[in-house]
């Protein structure tokens, strides 16, 4: 409450004149609250980021490059680092996980690989901080920590310790190696809203310069919405054929293009599984366990799929036996 006041107070010497109504707006997994500024004749969002929790410098900074980009993201219309508040535009309530449809799907995912390209044509380095192999083998040490230790409550035996090194050697190798852009992190159907233009891009503030692969992997291979095959590989070609003609570093050759695709998919579903895992034990946030089962789907498609992840198949089969295939996902 005392964090509400204090929020009221800051808009009220922005405002001095201009009666307004606070109401939540949303929340996400850290300790960051969005409240809807509601006046007579528009709406704004405001930000609450606890200093001592969360800084918001790096939401600045990367709302300026991507708005620099061409890409629509909210405008910030006033800041107090000092309290840890923002006010942003509003884009809306609409978010492509509730919209997605088979009849509007490709129309949407269209605009967001086109909002995607701008984003990454705006690439410069030293600008955001390195998608490193240190930050993407933390990530996948998120697995082994929290997914199979603290959610399965197993300790792997030094060979099955070994097998998962071996895979993620293989993976980092891959995702290393791939041309580096701006990368949102977390490039999804949560975080892209349905505005004029579309999308809506939020969430970004952990944005990083790395494998351009990525965000395809978090759109496509998305944890809250699955897509028949067939449908995933035409709009990924179509990217392809995008991002080519707009000049981006993809690979020349398609079935090299999908495979980068592919192992940087893997290493997000590792990663996510340790986060799931992470937020329902530490957390206490137990919605997402409801997700995994299709991060693990994916997971084990893309094991199935190429000789180099095989061994990463083999320790899952033996930490669970493979069940049958989640339902109720997609549509």
């Amino acid at each position: 409450m005392q964090r509400l006041q204090q929020l009221d107070t800051w808009l009220q010497q922005l405002f001095p004149n201009e009666p307004f109504s606070l109401a939540p707006a949303s929340a996400d997994a850290s300790f960051r609250r969005y409240f809807r500024v509601s006046f007579s004749d528009h709406t704004l969002i405001a930000m609450d980021a606890p200093p001592q929790h969360e800084d918001c410098r790096p939401f600045i900074h990367v709302a300026h490059l991507l708005e620099d980009a061409g890409t629509h993201v909210p405008h910030i219309h006033a800041q107090d680092l000092e309290q840890g508040f923002l006010l942003l535009s509003d884009l809306g309530n609409t978010t492509y996980l509730q919209a997605l449809t088979p009849d509007n799907a490709a129309a949407l995912y269209g605009a967001a690989t086109d909002a995607l390209i701008k984003m990454q044509l705006a690439s410069r380095e030293n600008e955001l901080p390195p998608y490193d192999e240190a930050l993407l083998r933390r990530e996948l040490n998120l697995f082994p920590e929290w997914y199979i230790n603290k959610h399965l409550g197993i300790t792997l035996s030094e060979a099955q310790q070994a097998k998962l090194e071996e895979v993620f050697t293989r993976i980092l190798a891959n995702n290393l190696v791939q041309p580096r852009v701006y990368v949102h992190r977390d490039y999804h159907s949560r975080n892209l809203m349905v505005t004029e233009p579309n999308p809506g891009i939020i969430d970004f503030q952990d944005a990083v310069y790395g494998p351009i692969t990525y965000d395809l992997a978090s759109l496509f291979k998305d944890a809250y919405v699955k897509w028949e095959e067939e449908d995933v590989m035409d709009w990924l070609i179509r990217y392809w054929q995008k991002a080519r003609r707009a000049g981006l570093p993809v690979r020349e050759d398609f079935g090299t293009f999908y495979r980068d695709y592919e192992l940087m998919g893997a290493q997000r579903h590792i990663k996510v599984l340790g986060i799931f895992a992470r937020l329902y034990h530490r957390d206490g946030k137990e919605g997402y366990l409801k997700d995994m089962p299709l991060v693990m789907e994916y997971l084990r498609a893309t094991a199935e799929r190429y000789i180099d992840l095989k061994p990463l198949l083999n320790l899952l089969n033996e930490l669970e036996p493979p069940a049958q295939a989640p339902t109720g996902y997609g549509f």
